[in-house]
């Protein structure tokens, strides 16, 4: 049943935090997006769904949005997330993700939010010692991206110590496909995620991929990365928001098994009816062969499944977003 209670999104027009939105606003909650557009899109927001334009780094704006009535949470996705550009500029992710992150939090427990919810990462976890991923993995970033997330959560952390503030951290790895109502999907400028690339070549739009490397210790000899519906994620946030009655919850979301490179490749084949055209390139350099991450905290106390297990059902509903939209959101 709808509770009807109010929510600040931040990135709210991004990729996951827009599928929030539109999870939040269908079950009839009032929704506040904050969000510069920088990444963004306006399209991408319901109808319904307040937009404010601008930046957490905008002391003012976040002092006023926050002291605007009650809000029941906050949840947070704005952040820069591209490894490799974080290894080009990492002083630059950690004043984009971790001070004005700080600052968030900390506005939040001056104007009495109460719970607050965390887009991290997989990427905490760097190399990990093993192939399948638990909360109880340690965490060693292997980038500045991964550790400017890993410093939220320990901020976090203390403001739940000190002053009470409940907070749900969500990591994942990739988040893939598009909400099945085709209100919103996945456009990013450049595009690096595989199974938009994929579709691409598919569709015709881009020239044919290279795999980076084929000779890892996996079935195929291609890498394995997690992939989880975007929908999904967004219910996944949902439920983790329901726990934070008398405490703050961590949990690490994945599929359990993953899909390699190939297998990705002949999903959209398969969905698609048409060829992908690709080649075997070098390795990439730190690529693991493996990274998966399991759910079974999230599913064990928030009773949390997902809905497209498949990846074909994944693959097919990212395949009708970008074949219905060959310009994204048509406003870059």
């Amino acid at each position: 049943m709808a509770d009807g209670k109010r929510y600040l999104v931040t990135g709210g027009a991004g990729y996951v935090g827009s599928h929030a939105v539109l999870a939040l606003a269908d079950r009839g909650d009032r929704v506040t997006v904050l969000d510069d557009l920088s990444l963004g899109h306006a399209a991408a927001i319901p109808s319904g769904v307040e937009l404010i334009r601008g930046t957490l780094a905008d002391t003012g704006l976040i002092e006023r949005v926050l002291s605007e009535g009650s809000w029941e949470g906050v949840l947070h996705f704005a952040s820069l997330s591209l490894v490799g550009d974080s290894m080009l500029r990492p002083m630059h992710y950690f004043m984009e993700n971790s001070s004005l992150g700080f600052r968030l939090i900390d506005a939040c427990i001056r104007h009495g939010v109460r719970r607050f919810v965390l887009s991290s990462t997989a990427a905490l976890f760097g190399r990990p010692g093993q192939q399948v991923i638990t909360e109880d993995a340690p965490v060693e970033p292997g980038s500045p991206y991964g550790e400017s997330k890993a410093m939220l959560e320990r901020a976090l952390a203390w403001a739940d110590r000190v002053h009470g503030l409940r907070s749900a951290c969500l990591r994942y790895f990739n988040a893939a496909g598009a909400d099945p109502q085709g209100r919103a999907g996945e456009d990013h400028t450049p595009e690096t995620h595989l199974i938009p690339l994929v579709i691409d070549a598919a569709l015709g739009r881009r020239a044919g991929l290279s795999i980076n490397g084929d000779d890892y210790d996996t079935p195929d000899g291609t890498c394995i990365r997690d992939y989880v519906h975007v929908s999904d994620l967004a219910t996944a946030h949902l439920r983790a928001l329901e726990q934070l009655g008398d405490r703050s919850v961590t949990y690490n979301l994945g599929s359990g098994h993953g899909h390699s490179v190939l297998e990705v490749i002949r999903s959209v084949e398969r969905v698609s009816g048409r060829q992908v055209p690709y080649s075997i390139g070098p390795r990439r350099a730190g690529d693991p062969p493996k990274l998966v991450a399991l759910s079974e905290r999230l599913r064990r106390e928030t009773g949390w499944e997902p809905r497209f297990e498949r990846l074909d059902d994944i693959v097919a509903t990212a395949f009708a977003w970008r074949e219905a939209h060959p310009d994204g959101y048509g406003d870059r």
